[in-house]
């Protein structure tokens, strides 16, 4: 109940204080990567359940001539790297903890594609409600391989608490303003977690 309690209120006074901040930032979207300015996407929620998540969107919708995406790395722009690198682009998400959907401070929602290759221990990470921010987030972020952002994300499952959740907002702080972790060893984003255990199952 206290975690729930300050993570609405923390969220309405963000998004009352930060309004500003989402309008210029819309407008910058709009204008230098087009419409749609927000990214939603189906992730996995408390127990799995599914719910959509929105954050700024970071690229083109750029595609070859057969009309498939462009890799990750040629539809980043400049601005959408200045969006990641100093978070902004998960400002939206504000709206998902005010729903309920999300907290401040737990596991990373990631795809729903990655629950089939979860081990059991590993979906202990759906017990507790996904966050913008958690414990692998200011241990290393996306520098980190999965097996401990994974690792990470139950020891905090297993150890929470309002004092750990204060300790990683501050630390989540600090992050962003070192911009630290942003990318795993030079890609715009972390390889797929399927794709991950899928090569370590053929090896």
């Amino acid at each position: 109940m206290l975690k729930r309690t300050f993570d609405f209120i923390a969220s309405l006074l963000g998004l009352v204080i930060l309004s500003p901040v989402l309008l210029v930032v819309s407008l910058f979207v709009w204008v230098k990567l087009g419409r749609p300015v927000f990214f939603t996407q189906v992730r996995p929620g408390l127990h799995g359940e599914p719910f959509k998540m929105i954050k700024f969107r970071t690229m083109t919708n750029e595609t070859d001539g057969n009309g498939n995406l462009l890799p990750n790395e040629k539809r980043m722009t400049s601005f959408g790297n200045f969006l990641r690198s100093s978070s902004l682009d998960e400002l939206p998400e504000l709206f998902n903890v005010l729903k309920g959907d999300m907290s401040l401070v737990g596991p990373r929602p990631l795809l729903m594609d990655y629950i089939p290759y979860f081990t059991d221990e590993q979906m202990q990470r759906h017990d507790v409600k996904p966050g913008i921010t958690g414990w692998s987030q200011v241990n290393g972020r996306n520098a980190i391989g999965w097996d401990k952002k994974l690792y990470l994300d139950i020891w905090y499952v297993e150890k929470r608490s309002f004092w750990l959740d204060l300790k990683i907002l501050f630390l989540t702080v600090k992050k962003v303003f070192k911009r630290e972790g942003i990318t795993h060893d030079g890609d715009v984003a972390m390889p797929r977690f399927d794709e991950y255990m899928q090569q370590k199952i053929s090896e």
